[in-house]
């Protein structure tokens, strides 16, 4: 069963729109670690948009989970990385004029810089993961490459309009899962999902990791940020699968049916 990292980017949106001081991502970090969150992701882009430098600092001093920072392939974002030294990072294409990441990372076309910086990651005990589309083709050069990670995009699965559609994508993310895994990645997943479309991915057994937020986020409106994040718990503990009954029990019961 994948562990919920919640994503608090869009907590730093809202706060952004007027630029002031609330509500505070960090804030909301903890919040979401009390109810049950197995981490915190944060995208730290380049255009500072939403996460501010001052956020990712206080938030590897504060939670007591797991940091994961997504971030571009930059040399100013990779000395950040550096210095904050999270226990991951999530390397993402990055378009300025993109309302959110489109779609996966160019694996094969950024060999050469991601062979420089993987190496400085590792060296400083982080781990390292690749945002990629559910093709062979960037999943086999993110092993190539020696990422620990691969996260795949389930943009289209999520904004499959058709059970056909939906169904197709689940099979080649499944897929996907199953060869990233023979390869010797480890394997998270994130985009677009929510509490309609969360179950199925949750149970892909290969997945370690789910990335959401934007969900979570809308849903607290409603119901409070803490409710929001043990609802989406919820959903990935039902991709559980049922515990085997114990032998003994089986034995004890089948005498009883006897005598």
């Amino acid at each position: 069963m994948p562990r919920l990292h919640v994503n608090i980017d869009h907590v730093a949106t809202l706060r952004q729109a007027r630029r002031s001081e609330e509500p505070d991502p960090v804030s909301a970090a903890s919040i979401c670690e009390l109810a049950g969150a197995d981490g915190i992701t944060v995208h730290l882009r380049e255009d500072r948009r939403h996460i501010q430098d001052r956020d990712v600092l206080i938030l590897r001093k504060t939670i007591k989970t797991l940091l994961n920072l997504e971030m571009a392939l930059t040399e100013e974002i990779i000395e950040v990385a550096l210095n904050i030294v999270p226990n991951q990072v999530c390397i993402v294409p990055e378009k300025r004029q993109e309302l959110t990441t489109e779609g996966g990372l160019d694996v094969a076309g950024s060999a050469q810089a991601l062979e420089a910086a993987i190496p400085r990651f590792k060296e400083a005990g982080i781990e390292v993961s690749l945002f990629v589309d559910p093709m062979p083709e960037p999943i086999e050069a993110a092993a190539q490459i020696e990422a620990d990670f691969i996260e795949l995009h389930t943009g289209s699965y999520a904004n499959a309009s058709t059970p056909k559609g939906r169904k197709s994508e689940l099979d080649r993310l499944a897929t996907s899962a199953q060869y990233a895994e023979s390869l010797g990645l480890r394997v998270n997943a994130g985009h677009g999902l929510d509490y309609r479309n969360v179950l199925p991915i949750a149970q892909i057994p290969q997945i370690e990791e789910l990335n959401i937020g934007y969900s979570i986020i809308c849903r607290s409106v409603y119901v409070g940020l803490d409710q929001a994040v043990r609802e989406m718990q919820d959903r990935i503990l039902a991709a559980a699968p049922p515990e085997a009954p114990d032998p003994s029990t089986l034995t004890r019961t089948k005498k009883r049916e006897r005598s």
